[in-house]
């Protein structure tokens, strides 16, 4: 890789991770968000979601505390109300671009309560085209299961390779890679559980990584936070989360990964920033930042206020504002529960 392009990946990676900002995960598929505005009583069509989505990205002052926003590859093609690209929106509002690039989890062959990530075929191609409509990232999703018997080390190592090979590609193209191996909160499992699985999926996806010559110093990584299973019966307290997550990474995680930016999965919005919060309150001289790439939680509530009404956006925008505030006080360990009266927005 030349180094003017290594220069310019550090450069991209390390501005999505600055201090106080996070990234908003706004690449549902047709499927997902659809099921999410039902829920609220708002019909998918792609009108609707484009003027969901200009919403979130037209909403005020977000810059201060969003530093990008993957997109799904609707929204990166989709133009604004006033004719403006989604894309040039982002950008003049002073968030960076990214794309979500895989094709989505199938179940594993011979395997069915598994899932491999699917989307590899042309994507050399593919990138070139997000590159060219304004992307400068790109994000691949992973998912692994626990339950009996699984996760195998087939399904583990398959989707490790996926991800190296995605995060080679996009680094090629000029992108920054977002790796994320998301092993699922589904399940009875319990934390200690949890942790096995993580460490194992974070130790088999950066050997690939490294085998395909991916620079860690031009990447962030995407993982869960080790939490107990949501139908465990006992649920590990916050401060256990925000412990067994930071030690597994500090054996998974090698320290040229300049940033580890957290999905929510699964989690309730509040309960996502205090986890976030209590690591950077926990935790001091890191090797890489802790920060945050959050879908649902960071807008149920916007979602919820909206319902598909116009009426309604600068509420909804209120509410979005709010839940990146929330979390880019966690960025430092300064979110507190006294913080969530929705007057401090």
């Amino acid at each position: 890789m030349e180094f003017s392009t290594l220069e310019r990946l550090e450069e991209t990676a390390l501005e999505l991770v600055s201090p106080g900002r996070g990234i908003l995960a706004a690449d549902e598929s047709h499927g997902t968000i659809g099921k999410r505005f039902k829920a609220v009583g708002i019909e998918s069509t792609e009108e609707t979601r484009r003027d969901y989505r200009e919403m979130l990205f037209t909403t005020e002052g977000i810059s201060e505390v969003l530093s990008g926003s993957i997109l799904f590859d609707e929204t990166i093609r989709q133009d604004a109300s006033d004719g403006r690209p989604l894309v040039e929106v982002l950008k003049e509002a002073g968030v960076i671009p990214g794309i979500k690039v895989d094709g989505g989890a199938v179940a594993m062959p011979l395997s069915p309560d598994e899932k491999v990530t699917q989307g590899l075929d042309r994507l050399r191609e593919r990138l070139q085209e997000y590159s060219d409509l304004g992307a400068r990232f790109t994000k691949w999703r992973a998912v692994i299961t626990i339950g009996p018997d699984i996760p195998t080390s087939a399904c583990v190592e398959a989707n490790a390779q996926s991800l190296a090979r995605f995060a080679a590609h996009s680094q090629e193209a000029g992108l920054v890679p977002i790796v994320e191996p998301e092993v699922l909160i589904d399940g009875e499992h319990t934390i200690e559980e949890c942790y096995e699985t993580t460490l194992w999926t974070l130790n088999r996806t950066f050997h690939h990584l490294y085998e395909h010559n991916v620079e860690l110093s031009g990447m962030l990584l995407k993982p869960n936070m080790v939490i107990s299973g949501k139908d465990a019966e006992e649920q590990a307290p916050v401060e256990e989360v925000a412990a067994m997550t930071v030690e597994c990474l500090l054996r998974g995680v090698p320290a040229a990964v300049p940033g580890i930016v957290f999905l929510s999965g699964g989690q309730s919005d509040k309960q996502a920033t205090a986890h976030l919060n209590a690591m950077n309150r926990m935790y001091e001289g890191l090797p890489w930042e802790l920060s945050f790439s959050y879908a649902r939680a960071l807008q149920e509530r916007p979602m919820e206020t909206w319902a598909g009404k116009s009426e309604n956006v600068e509420a909804a925008q209120r509410a979005f504002r709010h839940r990146l505030k929330m979390n880019a006080a966690a960025r430092s360990g300064g979110y507190s529960e006294e913080m969530e009266d929705e007057s401090a927005a």
